[in-house]
Order: structure tokens, then C-alpha cells, then sequence
């Protein structure tokens, strides 16, 4: 790389379709140790590297979370199903985080309220070896498995939030995927079967199990997922509702189990 001045990383970076490039640059800057890892870092995202893999971290609720290669990356529109269930958890809370991914649902909702007992789990080795870190500082608990399936039985009918941040894109649309998601991101944190649900019915299926009385469940869709996903979560025995956020462009279905 000929040079690692600033204006010659932004311009870089903008050849390479980076949109942001002049924030992206001081964020590599202030992120690398030295020139080497500067321009390892640079060469990467120019490669079409996910940023956040670049740097090692995404932020998310002013926390800097951990994120290795490969790993889903939080988006900042689910700040606002964080921001839902933390108006709905109360200190000492019993929080469940599925398809947890990094971590990040789980690490924000522990860092926002006091005490809550948190456990996650995900299906994906990486991802959990990820988590692990991201919410060692609330005390959580992660375990490798597929949804409901490597929690411990003790839980059952004591979760008062479950999050489930599910994949939840059709599988004919995992190609129409930016390629930073599509490529470097695991397939299994995106795709959601053939109508996006398949993941979704499975967890509400088994929700009213887990949750205490008067528990909820939470997990963001799509729009136009929504009547479907509210059917789903009443097939699940649970009374359903949900919440957008348009700035955010976000939705949020809640389901609650009856007290």
C-alpha cells in the first residue's frame, strides 16, 4: 500500500464503494496498533470485508461488542427490540437470549437493567465462543445448541424475557443480500426457510414452556412478516402485539404469557 495517510485510506475505501468512507477510515485508524495492521485492515475492507469483522467490534447501544470473522453482525435497528424488553424487564429479571449470535441482545439488555440472570444460546460454534466474551461482564451464561435444546430444564416456566432475535429473511432472498451479509456471514443467522418463519414457529411453539407467568417473548420481523408472526405467536398460546419504530425501520412482535 503506498500510502496510510488518511486521505489516501478514504479514497481507497470510496473506489471500493465503502459509502462512509471518511468514518470508516478514523475508526481503522484509531482501531490499529500499528502501520502493518493499518494496511492488513485497509486490504481487507477493501476485499469486501464486513467492517465490523475489520475491526474486530461493532457498537451497539454504546457497547463495543465483540464480533469475529464470520460471526452475524448485530444491526442497529435491533437497538430498538433491546430498547422494548428493557422497558419490560425488571431488576433481577430471568432473561433468555436465542440465536444469540454475538451476544450483543443479551450483553445490552444486561448492561441496561440490574441483575438480570441472563442465558443465552446459538447453534454455531463461533458465534458462541463470541458471545461467551460479549457477556462475561453481566455474568451470562451461553451454550451451543439449537434453540430451546441445550438450556438447563431448571429454567423452564422461569423466563420472565425471551429474546429470539431469529433469522427470518426467505430463503430465496439470502441472494439479494448485501454480499458483506450474503458472503462472510453465516448462513444459518439469515436464513429463515421458505416464507422467512420457519425458525420463528419453532420458537413459538415452545415459548409458553419456558416463559413465567406473564413473561414475554420478543423478536423483530418484517413488516410484512407481521400478521403472520402474530399468528404464530397466538398459536403459541401467547397474546400477541406489535410495536414499530419507522425512524429505526424496525418491528417488533411481543408475545405475553397469560398470568
Amino acid at each position: 500500500m503506498e500510502s496510510l495517510a488518511p486521505a489516501a485510506i478514504v479514497t481507497r475505501l470510496r473506489a471500493a464503494g465503502c459509502v462512509f468512507a471518511e468514518d470508516e477510515t478514523e475508526l481503522l485508524v484509531a482501531t490499529a496498533r500499528d502501520h502493518a495492521e493499518l494496511a492488513a485492515m485497509v486490504e481487507r475492507r477493501v476485499a469486501g470485508r464486513p467492517l465490523e469483522h475489520v475491526l474486530g467490534w461493532a457498537e451497539f447501544r454504546g457497547l463495543r461488542i465483540a464480533v469475529d470473522a464470520g460471526v452475524f453482525v448485530p444491526r442497529r435497528r435491533t437497538e430498538f427490540l433491546v430498547q422494548e424488553a428493557a422497558a419490560l424487564a425488571g431488576p433481577g429479571a430471568v432473561v433468555v437470549d436465542l440465536c444469540c449470535g454475538s451476544g450483543a441482545l443479551g450483553a445490552a439488555l444486561g448492561a441496561a437493567v440490574d441483575r438480570v440472570e441472563l442465558h443465552a444460546a446459538d447453534i454455531d460454534p463461533a458465534a458462541v465462543r463470541c458471545a461467551r466474551r460479549n457477556v462475561a461482564d453481566v455474568g451470562g451464561r451461553v451454550y451451543e445448541g439449537d434453540l430451546y435444546a441445550p438450556l438447563p430444564g431448571t429454567l423452564r416456566g422461569r423466563v420472565d424475557v425471551l429474546l429470539a432475535n431469529v433469522p427470518y429473511v426467505p430463503t430465496e432472498e439470502v441472494g439479494l443480500l448485501p454480499p458483506e451479509a450474503r458472503i462472510h456471514e453465516a448462513r444459518v443467522a439469515l436464513d429463515g426457510g421458505a416464507d422467512g418463519l420457519d425458525v420463528l414457529r419453532r420458537v413459538t411453539a415452545d415459548a409458553a414452556r419456558w416463559l413465567a407467568p406473564g413473561g414475554r417473548l420478543l423478536f423483530e420481523t418484517s413488516e410484512r412478516q407481521v400478521p403472520y408472526a402474530l399468528e404464530a405467536v397466538a398459536d403459541g398460546g401467547l397474546v400477541a402485539r406489535s410495536v414499530s419504530d419507522e425512524e429505526m425501520y424496525a418491528t417488533v412482535v411481543v408475545g405475553t404469557l397469560p398470568a
